[in-house]
């Protein structure tokens, strides 16, 4: 007999956002730092597969070519930003006109330097997903923040109002009404790695 599989598994596509430039990190791009012995990008895209994410699109910029030859990212969709450099929200652009036409009924968002966010936090926002029409984030003490989970009712307005580094931050300020946060403080820590004191947060 075959295992029932999760229905959600395919219907939420990790979206995960690894094309900066590491600009206040010397030029370092996030995707390349190491962490756990493997890139940062090798381990986000561990993370979303272990939350129960089957489809997983990455997006690339900052030395897109080494990331491709360096990291391990069998299976997933890789997806080009040349206009990386203008900031995250052309990456969330890019990484949701990947996903327009595959069936995904939303996409699970991760920010490829926020090592400290875990699969408990991001199955525990996969869990909350309903359907296309879904918004949620996880929250630390009542405090929104990643992963983002965005329903496919809502790509069109975010891409519209992603614009340099803001990503769905404005759309999400509009819609606060129709977010559902799901606490996640017990079980990650929200941490950027963004300059040269942060990289401490790597093991």
């Amino acid at each position: 007999m075959t295992q029932k599989e999760d229905p959600a598994a395919h219907q939420v596509a990790g979206l995960l956002l690894a094309a900066g430039g590491g600009r206040r990190l010397g030029g370092r791009p996030k995707a390349l730092l190491e962490h756990r012995g493997r890139p940062l990008v090798e381990h986000a895209v561990e993370v979303l597969r272990t939350a129960g994410c089957a489809r997983v699109h990455v997006v690339l910029g900052a030395a897109a070519d080494a990331v491709r030859e360096r990291a391990r990212l069998d299976g997933c969709v890789l997806v080009p930003n040349p206009e990386w450099e203008q900031g995250m929200g052309t990456s969330l652009r890019a990484g949701l006109g990947s996903l327009a036409g595959t069936g995904t009924r939303a996409a699970l968002v991760l920010l490829v330097d926020q090592p400290g966010i875990g699969p408990r936090a991001v199955a525990r926002v996969l869990a909350a997903c309903e359907g296309e029409s879904s918004l949620v984030c996880a929250a630390y003490d009542g405090v929104r923040g990643h992963p983002v989970l965005l329903g496919a009712a809502h790509w069109a307005g975010v891409a519209a109002t992603a614009t340099g580094d803001r990503g769905a931050r404005a759309y999400l300020g509009e819609h606060e009404e129709a977010i559902t946060l799901v606490e996640c403080a017990d079980v990650a820590r929200p941490f950027d790695i963004d300059t040269p004191q942060d990289l401490a947060h790597l093991e």
